[in-house]
């Protein structure tokens, strides 16, 4: 990979629009129109200038790269007021796919962290074939609602404090009336060692300002808990990923230090059947594309040869 000037202080990415299913989409494109196609899906609460460094070192190698906006978040609207503001985990990667047929791009490697690395594994499992490849942070994030009624570990607990916060209208007028602090504390929280200045953090935080994105963070949240109802016409894919479904094409997982004693992939190793990597990322946190971006884009390109390569078997 060639060294690079990480971009973390730099101007705004250039945003394009273009209306896809109940969105007019906000996306970043970098890259020549006929490379490879690269999707790639940020977290909350992030937005596309995790993936400014990782676009800059894979659009030279032939790659596409195509970084939207999340419902929610950016520029990104609904194209109707009357669409419910819907946070489950289903509805991301179906974007996703309406962003593709906006572009008419048939099939692309899609990756991500946090909410992203989630929409990834779904459209991964239930649209395998419009993924080439999957990098996924943290592994197999796919929720199983019945499994988060499982108490944890206090210590576990504790971790997911903006969890149960966000169960009260006390949190939900908490979170809106603190957006940029109580997001700066999430980011400190989870990449620790990830020394950001205000500047960087600043210029994702404008993407907060989205009129509807306290209303799907929320939701998503107490959705999580069994305290929301998911949009009725995303019954189908919800039901279906309540059965865990094995993503079967070729993935590369990232394990960092936010993952804890999960960060060595063992846990999940078995939901993917397909050709697979792990990668373990000592002394990083979270934002894995934003603090170690040659270890992401890396990822990408060894998930392209592991979907281009015969197989020997």
């Amino acid at each position: 990979m060639p060294a690079i000037e990480p971009a973390s202080n730099g101007a705004s990415t250039a945003v394009k629009q273009i209306d896809a299913g109940v969105l007019n989409i906000g996306y970043a494109e970098v890259g020549a129109a006929d490379g490879k196609p690269v999707i790639l899906l940020h977290g909350w609460p992030y937005d596309i200038h995790s993936y400014v460094d990782v676009a800059s070192l894979l659009a030279p190698a032939g790659y596409r790269v195509l970084v939207p906006y999340l419902r929610g978040y950016g520029s990104t609207r609904f194209l109707s007021s009357s669409t419910p503001r819907n946070g489950d985990q289903a509805v991301f990667a179906v974007d996703t796919i309406a962003f593709m047929d906006a572009l008419n791009i048939d099939k692309a490697i899609v990756g991500g962290f946090d909410w992203g690395g989630r929409a990834a594994d779904v459209m991964a499992a239930l649209w395998p074939g419009r993924c080439k490849g999957l990098v996924s942070v943290s592994g197999y994030q796919i929720i199983n609602l019945q499994a988060t009624q499982r108490p944890l570990s206090p210590q576990a607990e504790l971790g997911w404090w903006y969890l149960y916060y966000f169960t009260t209208e006390r949190g939900r007028r908490g979170y809106a009336q603190n957006l940029h602090d109580f997001n700066k504390l999430i980011w400190k929280l989870a990449s620790p060692k990830w020394d950001f200045d205000d500047a960087t953090y600043d210029r994702t935080a404008r993407s907060y300002d989205n009129p509807d994105h306290v209303d799907l963070v929320i939701h998503n949240y107490r959705w999580r808990l069994g305290l929301a109802k998911g949009d009725p016409q995303y019954d189908d894919p919800s039901t279906r990923l309540q059965q865990n479904p094995i993503i079967s094409i070729p993935t590369v997982t990232i394990g960092s230090d936010f993952d804890g004693a999960a960060a060595n992939g063992a846990a999940y190793r078995d939901k993917f059947s397909g050709r697979y990597v792990h990668r373990t990322l000592n002394g990083i946190g979270h934002n894995v594309p934003q603090e170690d971006p040659h270890a992401f884009a890396d990822a990408v390109i060894t998930v392209d040869t592991l979907s281009s390569t015969p197989s020997l078997y």
